[in-house]
């Protein structure tokens, strides 16, 4: 070939290399974001989501061209900023509402299944469920009594949710019920694990199981008492107990109906007595491999205050159970008190400092639930009468971040004295529903606070609402368990199955990979799975 064809040749590769690069020329990494298109990328982050950096290398593209004229190897490099979570190094991150309790221990360990109060369970949900077996073989009732007077109650009653956990390849179901024991349960049989721990009176609250794999479970009972029992033994242990009068002062009552939370080694349990107590629990295994536990009261606080006193008298306790969220911790009290106290210097020394305080006018029974932007919100009894009851309503939605001025919205739900919310509220999507004591059941729009929907169920209708994928399982004092369609939020749900048992159904169902386990004032606990 002449020189002076392989210098046109040459020249020409030369020149398409140079425009093919010049056109594909990306930003360097020297180049950035403009300031908009940066707030704009930034304003789309979940509420709660730290916005982390990160370094992304997209691949170089290299050209080698050989001819008479040498073209240089061109290297380019891009970098994409993302966003990537940092460890939370508080209490409970608030990234973790509507998630499972963490990663040691598969199931639902405590009453709506994390320190937020806002995870139901795992699926499938059944959707032609029949009863796969009722335990016991005889009804759970015994003899309480109330005001004086002696009654027999009978089965599980609010809030009565199973702890349901997997263990050994063995599906344990935990609960406390109405004869006064704490049950251990296989979940595929419905036979014992474990024989009964008996105590002295009833249990009606929703006990707890260990969240870091510790074989403990924490519950109160009716006969003052607040337990830790371990079920690593041939039969459950009593390894320590809080009576709840070993603090003062007291008000009103003595059960322990609240269900606690365990995180980081500390205890938090909530008192009729009215107080709320942490334990540091100084878990650990002895020498034979058993576990055991030290647990040290290290802060207890009364749950009312003097305005509150003035306002509805000292007949106060907390039955609700406690929530976390960040480096908060919250609870209501049967005066209506709803507070948050400070606990992010509790791990070293620091007592907690109270910083939300907020009146909601009347008794709050219902546990407080957390929403991914930090909202609460509250079910308010109405049994006063009070002029608060009246300004503020029975259906609240607080923002703590404004102390001063919380109330987002509220609606009204009282026909009459003894009325208003027992139930525990359940965020679906831009759902809030809430079952009244009337038998109603209402879906509220929680951004806006309008009433999309109410539906009728025979009341009253204590029992909180289980809602996994889109199904919404609840009792109702007819003795059904219904499971509800909510796949149309914006309209009332649709009824696809209904079991029947023999009594009120007030308690709260556990929704666990195909089974629902759930109590019924008739006596038993019904497991409930598609056939076959």
């Amino acid at each position: 070939m002449s020189g002076r064809r392989r210098l046109l040749i040459g020249s020409a590769v030369f020149i398409l290399t140079i425009g093919f690069l010049v056109f594909r020329s990306p930003r360097t990494s020297d180049e950035v974001i403009d300031a908009p298109a940066q707030e704009s990328f930034l304003s789309t982050a979940t509420p709660f989501v730290s916005t982390l950096q990160s370094t992304t290398t997209a691949t170089p593209f290299v050209s080698t061209l050989q001819s008479t004229t040498t073209v240089p190897v061109v290297t380019t490099t891009t970098t994409v900023p993302i966003m990537k979570e940092k460890p939370y190094t508080g209490w409970v991150d608030p990234r973790s509402v509507g998630k499972i309790w963490g990663n040691v221990v598969e199931g639902i360990l405590t009453f709506r299944g994390s320190p937020t109060r806002s995870w139901h369970g795992e699926g499938p949900v059944p959707m032609t469920p029949e009863v796969a077996w009722r335990f016991p073989d005889d009804r759970m009732c015994s003899m309480t009594t109330v005001h004086g007077i002696a009654q027999e109650w009978c089965g599980i009653g609010w809030t009565g949710q199973p702890a349901v956990f997997e263990r050994d390849g063995r599906t344990w179901v935990v609960f406390g019920a109405y004869d006064g024991a704490v049950h251990f349960v296989d979940g595929v049989s419905g036979g014992r694990i474990l024989p009964d721990f008996q105590t002295g009176d009833i249990v009606k609250g929703s006990v707890t199981v260990d969240p870091d794999g510790f074989p403990l479970v924490y519950t109160g009972s009716r006969d003052d008492e607040l337990r830790i029992l371990s079920f690593d033994r041939e039969e459950p242990v009593e390894l320590w107990s809080l009576h709840a009068y070993d603090v003062s002062p007291t008000k009103w009552n003595n059960d322990w109906d609240s269900s606690p939370l365990v995180l980081h080694d500390y205890l938090f349990a909530a008192g009729e007595n009215s107080r709320f107590h942490i334990v540091r629990l100084h878990r650990s295994y002895d020498s034979e491999g058993l576990v055991a536990v030290r647990p040290e009261l290290v802060w207890d606080t009364a749950g009312w205050d003097e305005d509150l006193l003035a306002a509805v008298g000292d007949m106060v306790s907390i039955e609700s159970s406690p929530l976390i969220l960040g480096d908060v911790l919250y609870f209501a009290n049967s005066g209506g008190l709803v507070q948050g106290w400070d606990i992010g210097g509790l791990r070293e020394g620091s007592d907690p400092k109270r910083i939300f305080r907020y009146w909601a006018g009347d008794d709050v029974d219902a546990t407080l639930v957390a929403d991914e932007e930090g909202m609460i919100y509250v079910g308010v009894e109405y049994e006063r009468g009070t002029e608060r009851s009246h300004q503020i309503g029975q259906i609240l939605k607080l923002d703590p971040s404004r102390p001063d001025d919380p109330l987002v919205w509220s609606i009204e739900d009282r026909p009459h004295l003894g009325s208003g919310v027992w139930a525990t509220p359940a965020i679906y999507g831009d759902l809030v529903i809430v079952p009244t004591d009337e038998g109603k059941v209402h879906g509220i729009n929680r951004l806006s606070g309008e009433l999309e929907w109410t539906m009728k169920l025979p009341g009253p209708t204590w029992s909180s609402p289980t809602i996994v994928d889109g199904i919404m399982v609840m009792g109702d004092c007819s003795g059904r368990i219904l499971g509800l369609d909510l796949s149309n939020p914006k309209f009332e749900p649709v009824k696809i199955w209904e079991v029947k048992t023999g009594g009120c159904v007030e308690a709260s169902a556990a929704v666990w990979r195909g089974s629902i386990y759930m109590g019924s004032r008739d006596g038993y606990l019904y497991a409930l799975r598609d056939p076959n």
